[in-house]
């Protein structure tokens, strides 16, 4: 988990480093690069030059402690022992933790190299919420609705919200992360960028090892230490990680995401989950109206225009907003305290948006009825593995014909755009297949 913050400008998402947020705002990354979320939007990087802020290797010192073979970061490993143990951590379990474990440049370059991300909405929930995620998780509700059953009535939050989560974080458990979590996280905090956090998390991730929750070699996550099948880092895990199976264990790792599923209801509920309420639901608005943070009743909206896709009033299941997050041109939602829950799990509109209509996906619900200002003609879901398909046959890297628009994708795109002399916007559009069809 990182700490990160998306801002809604006009018709934009832009991401950025935000400073770690406590325990009780959640300190989970936002939309990381590598989660189910990331790796399947439809996201444009710019990249950001690699240089390394870790103190540069001096001649070793009579003494230094040698453990991965970089005299620096053995340095700090030998002042971390302190640091630790006065946190608690005993001294075998950090042995057994930092056995074999070396500085990991390619962490590095990654926690570099993702300062700025500029996306339009539609193509976030067109990934978000993309064909091939509704289906597999309505399979995933199917193949674990007892226990989610068991879990929405013992914390009351909708198993269909807690599976969009699942959906959201890991793709219902297919990416994990299978980075060891101890290495990354000590990287991380020996080289400085953000040093404070990351160590804070490392200590964490030590307190659960010592715990007996998992061992080292098995507590693996992403780069930036989410942890699981619906990635909480190392304080939210403490804090708020359940044994819902009972074996003695908060187990969010294993095949069996019963305790990960379980912490994530249990998570919601304790920000404030309201079973039966809405998310949000999509409405019609008068043309021209302007609705800025007011919150009112449904009932009350609806005096003033505001109704459901239906043309009827939205039941008044609690005080309301108007979110628009493509300004006046796009669909408009009308959200609940519910959405402000979900967004305690991921700071963003978007995210909110991309669990709370994912779940309503998987339950049966319709897609969203109005238009996006896109800009450019869409591409179904079967033209865009076209698309993917056309691009890998002609020699350019892509890595999965998934009908996700993610960054490999675009890249390709972009890459396929320059060498036909055409305008590189990396755009999933009508005009681009048809290019690469005469092409």
């Amino acid at each position: 988990m990182r700490a990160g913050l998306v801002v809604m400008t006009g018709a934009a998402l832009l991401l950025g480093e935000a400073a770690a947020a406590k325990v009780a705002e959640s300190l989970r990354p936002q939309l990381r690069p590598g989660s189910g979320t990331f790796s399947e939007a439809a996201v444009v990087s710019v990249g950001v030059p690699v240089r390394s802020l870790r103190p540069q290797a001096r001649p070793e010192t009579q003494g230094a402690v040698r453990v991965s073979g970089d005299a620096g970061f053995d340095r700090w490993i030998a002042g971390f022992r302190s640091r630790a143990a006065s946190a608690g951590i005993r001294g075998d379990v950090l042995d057994r933790a930092f056995r074999g474990i070396r500085y990991d440049a390619d962490v590095v370059a990654k926690d570099r190299n993702q300062s700025e991300f500029r996306r339009e909405i539609w193509d976030y929930l067109d990934s978000a919420v993309s064909p091939k995620r509704v289906e597999n998780g309505q399979a995933a509700l199917r193949r674990h609705d007892r226990t989610l059953e068991r879990i929405e009535a013992r914390y009351g939050v909708e198993k269909e919200i807690v599976a969009a989560v699942w959906g959201m974080e890991s793709s219902y458990g297919t990416r994990l992360g299978n980075l060891p979590l101890v290495q990354s996280l000590a990287t991380l905090a020996y080289d400085g960028r953000r040093g404070a956090f990351f160590e804070k998390q490392l200590i964490a991730a030590l307190q659960i090892v010592q715990s007996g929750d998992v061992s080292p070699e098995n507590m693996k996550g992403s780069w930036a230490g989410a942890m699981g099948h619906t990635q909480f880092i190392p304080t939210s895990y403490l804090a708020y990680a359940v044994d819902f199976t009972g074996d003695g264990r908060r187990d969010v790792w294993s095949d069996d995401p019963t305790d990960a599923l379980a912490s994530t209801a249990a998570y919601l509920e304790r920000f404030g989950w309201r079973k039966g309420m809405p998310w949000g639901v999509e409405v019609q608005v008068p043309r021209g109206a302007s609705f800025g943070d007011a919150r009112r009743m449904p009932s009350e909206w609806a005096t003033r225009g505001v109704v459901g896709t239906d043309g009827r009033a939205v039941r008044d299941h609690g005080a309301a907003r108007i979110l628009q997050p493509a300004g006046p041109a796009g669909a408009s939602f009308m959200v609940f305290a519910n959405f402000d829950v979900i967004k305690r799990y991921n700071n963003a509109d978007a995210y909110a948006l991309g669990v709370g209509h994912l779940a309503d996906r998987i339950a049966g619900g319709p897609p969203i009825q109005a238009s996006w200002p896109r800009g450019y003609d869409p591409l179904s879901f079967e033209e865009r593995m076209e698309v993917q398909r056309r691009l890998k046959r002609k020699g350019f890297a892509v890595e999965k014909i998934d009908g996700i628009v993610g960054p490999n994708t675009v890249a390709a795109i972009r890459a396929f755009q320059r060498s036909v002399g055409a305008e590189e916007d990396g755009l999933p559009s009508q005009q681009l297949l048809a290019l690469l069809r005469r092409s």
